[in-house]
Parts: structure tokens; sequence; C-alpha cells
């Protein structure tokens, strides 16, 4: 490989050290181990929880409002819902009013291991947020909610 083809040393450490993207990408892996080992004795992973909360309304979304909360593309969602069918956790019904549509719901099984892992996700988040506590959770909250706001 010829020498003007490579990025000095320099660069890569400086790429390494400032890139958000990449900082963000790591801290999130980080945070999910932590919660998929959290919620390990449910056989639930943070994934899944997540898809689960954002099912807990009074009248069952739509993909679309799902995919939205959990800024995933349908077929990202899709494909994490089938684990959970099979579970008995969630049901999908079609729009009346939109044929193409679907609906989501928890069923009572969903709701009951909702429950079950609200005390998990709780107790795992405090921890998270003493370790956080030199700094500001709620301000690195307030901060990651901006980028899901930016334009792409």
């Amino acid at each position: 490989m010829s020498k003007k083809n490579m990025l000095s040393r320099e660069t890569i450490l400086m790429v390494r050290d400032t890139c958000l993207c990449l900082h963000v990408q790591r801290a999130a892996r980080a945070l999910a181990r932590r919660f998929d080992e959290a919620f390990k004795p449910l056989e639930l992973t943070h994934g899944q929880f997540s898809l689960l909360m954002s099912l807990n309304r009074p009248e069952p979304p739509s993909m679309r409002q799902v995919s939205d909360v959990l800024a995933m593309d349908r077929t990202t969602v899709t494909a994490n819902l089938k684990p959970l069918k099979r579970r008995g956790l969630v049901t999908v019904s079609v729009d009346e009013a939109d044929k193409r549509g679907r609906h989501l719901a928890l069923t009572p099984a969903g709701r009951a291991l909702l429950v079950r892992a609200l005390p998990i996700w709780r107790r795992t988040h405090a921890a998270i947020d003493r370790q956080l506590a030199p700094s500001d959770p709620n301000r690195l909250r307030a901060d990651l909610r901006t980028f899901s706001r930016l334009p792409s």
C-alpha cells in the first residue's frame, strides 16, 4: 500500500477519540448488554422490553406509531415482534379502516411480563444513574434526545 493512501496515526487517533457516532454506539452496546443481562431471567432483551413498553397504551397503536416511537423502520419492528408473538405476548390485528395497516397490542401475558420486568428496569436504570452521578444524567438524556430530532 502506498504511503499517500495511508492516514497518519495522529488522524486515526483523533477520529477514534472524537467521533460522537463511535462513542454513542459503544455506549449503546454496553447499555444494551447490561439490560439484556438484567432481563435474562425473564427471557427478555432490552429491545423486547422497549417494544412491549411502547405497546402499553389504552388503545393498540399502529405499526407506524410504534416504529416512530422506537426510531425503527417497520420491517425491523416486524422482525422484533415475531418472538414476542410466538411467546403469546403480543397480537397483531388488521386495521379495519385501512386493511394494509396493522395494530399491535399486548396480551394479558405480555402485560404480566412487563409488570415483572419494570422493577428490573428500575433497579438497573438507578444503578446506571448512580454511575453517571458525577455528571448530570438528565442533561445526557436531553442531549441524546436532541439527536433524535435532528434532520438526517
